[in-house]
């Protein structure tokens, strides 16, 4: 098999430039990270989670206070989530070694309590907007870092669904994915042919984001997409003066979507979340607002409608990161010769932010 140079240009005066494996970086654990849906840890259970192969085990309590914890117990290693949880703390099943919310080992069955050992890693943990965040890095940071705003969620005027399932490739991919508008032609059978124009990028610390309008060449307009945005004309003459803006601000990435009077008619918001070591794993949580129209009841009667809209749209994005997540592990390097600029930036600022190279 013949090397490829990586490169994030196609001109054909480029100098290869030595750069990561993008698809090799791993993402920076000092950051909030949503692990789990609230509803998925009920009061007086715990739940097991994984960040990047770290085994990490939420707690609901019975006062519903949430904690976590390495999702080991410091005794044989037996997984804590398969635990009971006795008020504020959680026993391990095996031995019945019991921790507080700080991962402190404060009480042993059959040792007094002047003979307990060091306890278990605890990690900083918040709940916001129905997801259970984790701050996996150095937890001294956490304070510094706040929540990430999650898209219109609880404002009157919108409605939100809540999505998000494991997807099988780098997160890195995902990134790319939603902020390449280019790949509308990926979901001509759900929307028609539609062409994308970009209107211009900016780009700041920790930040990168692209504005698009679109026009549609080929087929009508479908009904998820009406419900959003109302009937549009289907005509090549005319063009949607709806602007969508795409940023990624490390790790989270955003979509908003005005309307012509400036009007915020959808709101995204979305994390992915590496499962495995080798972060080839990830699980995304996502949340989507849409604004309701003048007569609110419309959009909760449209609402199943909207939600197999959109699910069939995510459906043909997932197949296809997990296809170039494919074809990187059978070439065994990046060999994508990437043209469009904003993307280029975008895969300059994932690397910045990402985890430095190990040693």
């Amino acid at each position: 098999m013949h090397a490829v140079p990586s490169l994030d240009s196609a001109t054909e005066d480029a100098v290869p430039v030595p750069l990561r494996d993008l698809r090799r970086v791993d993402i920076h654990p000092d950051h909030w990270y949503p692990l789990a849906w609230s509803h998925e840890v009920k009061r007086g259970k715990a739940h097991g989670v994984r960040f990047a192969g770290d085994p990490i085990v939420l707690v609901r309590t019975e006062s519903d206070a949430v904690f976590a914890l390495e999702d080991r117990c410091a005794h044989r290693q037996v997984p804590l989530h398969a635990g009971v949880v006795c008020g504020e703390r959680i026993r391990c099943c095996y031995h019945g070694w019991t921790y507080d919310g700080t991962g402190r080992c404060v009480d042993i069955p059959y040792l007094g309590p002047e003979r307990l050992p060091n306890g278990v890693r605890s990690y900083p943990c918040r709940e916001e907007g129905g997801l259970i965040f984790v701050f996996p890095g150095e937890a001294a940071l956490a304070e510094t870092k706040p929540l990430p705003r999650l898209a219109s969620l609880g404002e009157k005027a919108y409605k939100t669904r809540r999505f998000g399932r494991e997807v099988a490739c780098h997160y890195s991919f995902m990134h790319e994915n939603l902020m390449d508008m280019n790949h509308q032609f990926l979901h001509r059978r759900q929307m028609g042919q539609m062409r994308a124009r970009p209107l211009g990028r900016r780009r700041g610390e920790g930040w990168v984001e692209v504005d698009y309008t679109f026009s549609r060449t080929e087929g009508k307009q479908p009904f998820g997409e009406a419900i959003v945005f109302g009937e549009r004309p289907n005509s090549t003459k005319h063009e949607k003066k709806d602007v969508m803006t795409i940023r990624t601000a490390y790790p989270y990435q955003m979509l908003k979507i005005r309307s012509g009077d400036e009007t915020l008619v959808m709101d995204l918001w979305i994390a992915y979340v590496p499962l495995d070591k080798a972060q080839r794993t990830n699980r995304t949580f996502g949340l989507l607002s849409i604004r309701r129209p003048k007569i609110g009841v419309l959009l909760d009667v449209a609402w199943p409608m909207l939600v197999w809209f959109t699910d069939r749209i995510f459906k043909e994005d997932r197949e296809i990161v997990e296809r170039e997540q494919k074809a990187h592990d059978q070439q065994g390097a990046d060999w994508n010769q990437e043209v469009f600029p904003v993307i280029n930036e975008l895969r300059a600022l994932l690397r910045e932010c990402g985890a430095p190279p190990a040693g």
